[in-house]
């Protein structure tokens, strides 16, 4: 079956580090690049939609952070283990959300990604306490 799991959410108090796993089944991340999208709670609003937080090229490990996280996430890739991790750091009550991973054919330039999302994990939440 082909799929993404992420794992390693949970409740942390502001200040504090996570680190977020996203493992592929069922395929192998070559020339995919690889995005974390976060949705807040109350993001059904206009306005709160999924945010890109960032993303990795598995092919040449360039990387994209969104103004938010830059400086306190950092994103890499194993392509022996097909799993790409998120290390957040520094962690705030508004990083606190469902975080989901995604990956598809596409490059990361000018710290831009341009990607066609395939395929989608189910998240794992975030919770930040202040």
């Amino acid at each position: 079956e082909v799929q993404l799991v992420e794992s390693g959410g949970g409740l942390v108090q502001a200040g504090g580090s996570l680190r977020l796993s996203c493992t592929a089944s069922g395929f192998t991340f070559d020339n995919y690049v690889i995005g974390w999208f976060r949705q807040a709670p109350g993001s059904q609003v206009p306005g709160k939609e999924r945010e890109g937080v960032s993303c990795i090229s598995s092919r040449d490990g360039r990387t994209y952070y969104a103004q938010p996280v830059e400086g306190r996430f950092a994103i890499s890739v194993d392509n022996i283990k097909n799993t790409v991790y998120l290390q957040m750091n520094s962690l705030k009550p508004e990083d606190t959300a469902d975080y989901h991973c995604a990956a598809g054919p596409g490059n990361v330039e000018n710290s831009y990604c341009t990607v066609r999302y395939e395929k989608w994990g189910q998240g794992t939440q975030v919770t930040v306490s202040s």
